[in-house]
């Protein structure tokens, strides 16, 4: 079975058991904005739905996997009753990806940042290229993680390690990325290494594998939508924070912050 579905900002692209994902704003590095994050969260539901599909792929078009949040558009151009709104989609494409009843699996090309790195946390499995680099870089801007990025982090790292990588919010390269074990494989080759995996788990027990996750899911997902929730709380709060102001007007005008802590 072959299935093609396409919009502005998300691509599906389903191959038998296997479901690709692919997030199409090259232009801003598919930086998500509220049109891509309702896109996604759309296309997530209805292929957790699909009893046809085992495996699920989710990539970047272009240059990166996700250069994460679109700070124009969600951050200055947004209106603020419009915030609760873009919070929920966030936390309903994170809960979907952790809960639905398949492999989920990111191929990391280029940035994986802020809340694109959030989001491919969120799978089972990250395959980054050997030239990618990933941040948890909120801190920049004034911001704390959310899609979850607390949960995850701490589930990898512990919670000592996931602070102080959230505090210093710098780039890792693929391999720093693994040798922390927030990935799982580094490759040269992304799209050999890819399929290299899909026919591996093609010919698993996929349905046991499944079965493990979904216990974990079950057991988990209250503590994860907690975090959802309290990032949501926090966001809002950190919004209204002068350093926030100025961590936005430092990335437009390309120069470093003068943070007060206020």
């Amino acid at each position: 079975m072959t299935i093609e579905f396409k919009t502005d900002t998300v691509q599906l692209h389903v191959n038998g058991r296997v479901a690709t994902v692919e997030l199409n704003r090259p232009e801003s590095l598919n930086s998500l904005n509220v049109e891509m994050l309702k896109g996604l969260a759309a296309v997530l539901k209805e292929i957790s739905q699909s009893s046809d599909v085992d495996i699920v792929v989710l990539k970047g078009k272009g240059r990166a996997f996700s250069s994460g949040g679109d700070i124009k558009t969600m951050l200055l151009e947004a209106k603020e009753e419009d915030f609760p709104i873009v919070m929920d989609c966030i936390s309903e494409v994170v809960a979907t990806l952790y809960t639905m009843p398949k492999l989920t699996i990111s191929a990391v090309t280029g940035a994986a940042a802020g809340l694109g790195l959030s989001i491919a946390l969120a799978t089972d499995y990250i395959v980054a290229d050997k030239s990618s680099k990933l941040a948890m870089n909120f801190i920049s801007i004034g911001l704390i993680p959310d899609g979850g990025g607390h949960y995850f982090l701490e589930k990898r790292l512990g919670e000592d390690r996931a602070k102080h990588l959230i505090w210093e919010g710098k780039p890792l390269s693929a391999e720093e990325a693994y040798q922390l074990g927030l990935i799982h494989d580094v490759t040269e080759g992304l799209d050999e290494a890819l399929e290299a995996k899909l026919q591996k788990l093609l010919n698993s027990p996929l349905q046991a594998m499944i079965e493990t996750k979904t216990i974990f899911a079950e057991k988990n997902s209250p503590q994860l939508l907690r975090v959802l929730e309290l990032e949501k709380e926090g966001q809002h709060k950190m919004r209204q924070t002068k350093d926030h102001q100025e961590g936005i007007q430092a990335f437009l005008e390309k120069r470093r912050p003068v943070f007060i802590g206020k």
